[in-house]
């Protein structure tokens, strides 16, 4: 995942497949409800233009981004909500033309980055391959939230191997907005990709747990490990298993999203509404 072209390409291709799926729903269909509580169809489209914009003036005036960030510390609980439903009012397809120019305008200058350079964000700055790859990862999991809401099963590709590789790469992150301690000891994270292929990380002596020096190991669907991570799913419903106790524990409180500590989803079939909001907060 060194390539940052690579990665800039996949996310152009993970946008157009998005873009396919909405460009082809009526209007009335992008009012839906979507398992966001409160965001329809057009505020998911709204928060990605939103979002996108912001990384390109994060790219691309460094300056008037320190100004954006100012004003979302002022009023954190409700930035997000306040561009998406901003958007939203937009006419589908003027919100949609809008998406496309902002996304193509950000993948030319995370091109255009020079080799090195760090991109400032919400959290820690970012390079430009890891910036394309939270963009990504933003984009695939907002893209489920639209597809549940229309009914739309999609095809799992090889490119939930970046998501997959933030959910990894985040899972201090995870205990450290809890107020937790992380474990000290690595996991092993082994995962089925769409084609067969076996998709790792951490290293093989870590699946021993605590005995061997590791911390135990995590395996299943990549399908699955993004979904628990980007909490589109609950954990019950998702073929994802943990060896050793502080693995088992990783996997209940696993995010992907820079931000406060989501609440995820209730399990499938218990009569209950979707829990939490469902959205990738700014960054990973």
């Amino acid at each position: 995942m060194s390539d940052p072209a690579a990665v800039i390409d996949d996310l152009r291709a993970e946008s157009d497949e998005l873009d396919r799926l909405v460009a082809g729903l009526g209007d009335g269909q992008w009012g839906a409800a979507t398992p966001a509580a409160g965001w329809t169809v057009a505020h998911q489209i709204a928060h990605l233009a939103w979002t996108d914009e912001t990384a390109l003036l994060a790219a691309t005036s460094p300056g008037a981004f320190a100004r954006e960030v100012e004003k979302a510390f002022a009023e954190p609980d409700a930035f997000v909500d306040r561009a998406a439903e901003a958007g939203a009012r937009r006419p589908p397809a003027e919100l949609l033309a809008h998406w496309r120019t902002v996304r193509e305008r950000l993948r030319q200058a995370l091109y255009e980055a020079p080799p090195g350079a760090r991109i400032p964000w919400y959290g820690p700055p970012m390079s430009a391959r890891s910036m394309a790859t939270a963009r990504l990862m933003e984009t695939w999991a907002h893209g489920q939230d639209v597809a549940d809401a229309v009914g739309v099963v999609r095809e799992p590709t090889a490119r939930l191997r970046h998501v997959a590789h933030i959910g990894v790469r985040a899972r201090d992150y995870a205990y450290l907005v809890r107020g937790l301690e992380a474990p000290k000891a690595e996991f092993r994270v082994e995962l089925t990709g769409p084609g067969g292929e076996l998709w790792t990380w951490g290293p093989e002596s870590a699946a021993g747990g605590p005995g061997a020096g590791g911390g135990g190991r995590v395996t299943g669907p990549a399908l699955d490990f993004c979904l628990l991570v980007t909490q589109r799913a609950h954990r019950d419903d998702l073929a994802v298993r943990a060896e050793g106790a502080d693995a088992d524990r990783w996997l209940d409180i696993a995010q992907a999203f820079a931000g406060p500590a989501g609440t995820g989803r209730a399990p499938a079939g218990t009569g209950r509404a979707p829990a939490g909001t469902g959205r990738a907060p700014e960054g990973a």
